[in-house]
């Protein structure tokens, strides 16, 4: 194991740790703690053809993160003032995948049979279109009358306007469960990703279907595009940096394309 390599990774990691979030610091930290013991170093070549051996059996997906995680320790060094030429660094093709969304039909089965818990977090995160942290980390200062600010990926914080009904259903909660700082918390401690997950998973297992929260988050942009809001907002709405990110997110349904089409075709006017 190379100690130059060792040491400037603690200097990138020292960096991601204070720009970044705690889930990017942790796959940042693991993918480089794992590559460092493969990457070879000799004069002015740095060869990470070794690492892309080891993790060559890995689907493309978690290829492409891990080089992607390399690259970015490759760009801090290069700031840093170091010119090495990189060796291994061929950019992979990875499909582009999507969660299915659940149906209203699936959606409205659940809550009929959830606690007030369950019905509560479910509506947060799908009538928000939240990723899990993001509902982990509402705080009760956090809520207004209309909007509430979300803190997501980075810390980046961004405001959503909340439903009527939605409103509703969160004061009942607090009445009910009378939260001292966060929204989902139990003896004074925030619920972690996992316990919200697993609170939402409850109902639906009881319908006899897996469901995931970041398969609720991308059920509510669909059903948002599918009821005629713009992409633009869209992506404001679920806290994406780039547009292109939401147009693979919240691919449209077939009946929408049908409608625009039918909508806009010449023989239709």
């Amino acid at each position: 194991m190379n100690n130059f390599l060792v040491s400037e990774i603690n200097k990138f990691l020292n960096y991601v740790k204070k720009t970044k979030s705690k889930q990017t610091f942790r796959t940042y930290e693991s993918v480089l703690n794992e590559a460092v013991k493969f990457i070879e170093l000799e004069d002015n070549y740095l060869d990470i053809t070794p690492y892309r051996l080891q993790i060559a059996k890995q689907n493309k997906k978690t290829i492409a993160k891990k080089i992607s995680t390399l690259r970015s320790f490759l760009e801090f060094l290069k700031n840093d003032g170091y010119k090495f030429k990189i060796v291994g660094d061929e950019h992979i093709k990875v499909p582009k995948t999507l969660p299915k969304p659940v149906s209203m039909e699936h959606i409205k089965e659940a809550l009929k049979i959830a606690n007030i818990e369950e019905f509560s977090v479910i509506m947060v995160i799908f009538s928000l279109g939240l990723r899990i942290s993001e509902a982990s980390n509402i705080k009760l200062a956090d809520i207004g009358d209309d909007w509430i600010r979300i803190t997501g990926k980075g810390n980046k914080t961004r405001m959503l306007p909340v439903h009527p009904k939605l409103k509703e259903i969160i004061n009942k909660y607090i009445e009910l469960f009378s939260p001292k700082v966060y929204l989902f918390e139990k003896d004074g401690i925030k619920l972690n990703d996992a316990k919200l997950r697993y609170i939402v998973q409850k109902p639906f297992k009881k319908t006899g279907i897996h469901v995931t929260p970041h398969q609720l988050r991308h059920s509510f942009a669909t059903y948002m595009l599918d009821n005629g809001a713009r992409i633009t907002d869209v992506s404001e709405l679920l806290g994406h940096e780039f547009i292109s990110t939401t147009q693979i997110y919240t691919k449209l349904s077939d009946s929408l394309k049908l409608k625009n089409y039918l909508k806009a075709h010449p023989l239709c006017s």
